[in-house]
């Protein structure tokens, strides 16, 4: 049973409520279109938030345009990233803390993303345990330009559900028509909302609630004849099957529910595969040297393995792209630092595999890590012998520098096995 609409919400949203939303925007990211830093706000902090919480409540307030920059996605192509106004991050936080407290008691189990007190680890913990130990049927969900297509006309009526309160409806409505700057060029927004931006997240999962989950959970879900789960964090989604037909039967679906909602599948990475225990034992080698199929989520591939005890498990290991991906700026960084004190290149280099070993350090995913502190080891060797054109960084030598200026070893930081 759905919850009745509200039509008071913006009360909430005092100076000190304003003061908090500034304590949790980020301060060190790039700068919008205006140009303004966040140290260069905080020098009048309570004259500006109280000046932006006047505008906000009476209307005056002018949501300015993002600014639009690209980023490297795997396959070499780019991915839009819409940097707003910090002033602007700073009322898109306010009106996201408010709007979450709302969904937080409507939003489903199945949905990850972006949510208080769930992470990406708390989804590839789900989806292994839905696997479980015999496998299913995998359906991915690849969404084309998501934040791109997302219609405002569809949100608009999502939102109705639930908040009438008209000054965020209005402040929301601005944001969604507040159009692109690329380039120098002004673009309007016709549809979607730009990645990047602070409200953004909470929006998209507010569609995608209303698209898939509660679909999925209530209306798909009661027709299967096996059990299926979903797991869905922000725009990507895995749907895991022990029935065969019951996949079959859902992928055939998905296409005309998201086109119902303004959405297109992507033909090629939208898929159904078989990934069910193999027969065979895993010391056997497979007929014409093929491997039992895998999959992607989340920057980690799950496919099947030899376990400790010789029986088939299932492993998760780096995508071949993140991998490659993250090896690639260890090498330009190397590059551009390696004239650097050792002990600060070091350093810095510790707190990237760190950051790489709290992310990708899973179970069974120990390999992986060995192999990318090795390569780490092996381009900082590269770039420390060419710190002059008297090359003098042999292996043995770099053995001892590294003995003095240790790199933290790789360790699986999260198991599967652990309850919170």
């Amino acid at each position: 049973m759905r919850s009745k609409p509200l039509t008071s919400l913006s009360h909430h949203i005092d100076l000190e409520f304003m003061k908090e939303a500034f304590r949790w925007t980020r301060k060190n990211g790039a700068v919008g279109v205006d140009g303004q830093t966040a140290k260069q706000y905080a020098a009048a902090l309570e004259g500006n938030l109280a000046d932006l919480l006047d505008r906000f409540k009476s209307g005056r307030y002018k949501a300015p345009p993002v600014r639009r920059v690209y980023i490297p996605k795997d396959g070499g192509k780019q991915r839009p990233i819409g940097i707003p106004a910090f002033e602007d991050k700073v009322l898109q936080m306010a009106v996201s803390m408010v709007l979450t407290e709302v969904y937080e008691q409507d939003f489903l189990d199945v949905s990850y993303g972006f949510r208080p007190g769930r992470s990406q680890h708390q989804a590839l913990q789900a989806l292994w345990e839905g696997i479980g130990w015999d496998g299913g049927w995998i359906v991915e969900l690849d969404i084309k330009s998501f934040f791109d297509a997302l219609s405002h006309a569809q949100l608009r009526a999502f939102l109705d559900q639930r908040v009438r309160d008209g000054v965020i409806r209005r402040m929301i409505d601005k944001w969604l028509k507040a159009g692109v700057m690329e380039g120098g060029q002004f673009r309007r927004s016709e549809a979607g909302t730009p990645q990047g931006g602070v409200i953004s997240p909470l929006l998209a999962n507010i569609y995608l609630h209303e698209v898939l989950d509660v679909w999925f959970e209530t209306t798909v879900k009661p027709v299967l004849q096996g059990p299926a789960r979903l797991v869905r964090y922000a725009d990507d989604a895995v749907l895991v099957f022990k029935n065969e037909r019951d996949a079959q039967r859902v992928y055939n679906t998905l296409p005309k529910r998201f086109e119902k909602y303004g959405l297109t599948l992507h033909p090629e990475k939208t898929r159904i595969l078989p990934f069910r225990r193999p027969t065979r034992p895993p010391d056997r080698r497979p007929p014409g040297g093929s491997s039992p199929p895998s999959f992607d989520f989340l920057g980690l591939t799950f496919h099947w393995g030899k376990g400790r005890k010789g029986q088939w498990v299932v492993k998760r290991r780096t995508a071949k792209g993140r991998y490659k991906r993250a090896l690639t700026r260890i090498w330009q960084w190397c590059r551009e630092h390696r004239h650097h004190p050792i002990k600060w290149q070091r350093d810095q280099l510790g707190l990237k595999l760190r950051g790489h070993y709290a992310y990708y350090g899973v179970t069974t995913n120990l390999p992986s890590l060995k192999s990318f502190y090795t390569e780490v080891c092996r381009h900082w060797r590269y770039w420390l012998d060419r710190r002059s054109q008297t090359r003098s960084m042999s292996w043995d030598r770099f053995v001892k520098l590294r003995e003095r200026y240790p790199l933290p070893k790789p360790r699986v930081m999260q198991s599967v096995y652990a309850r919170p």
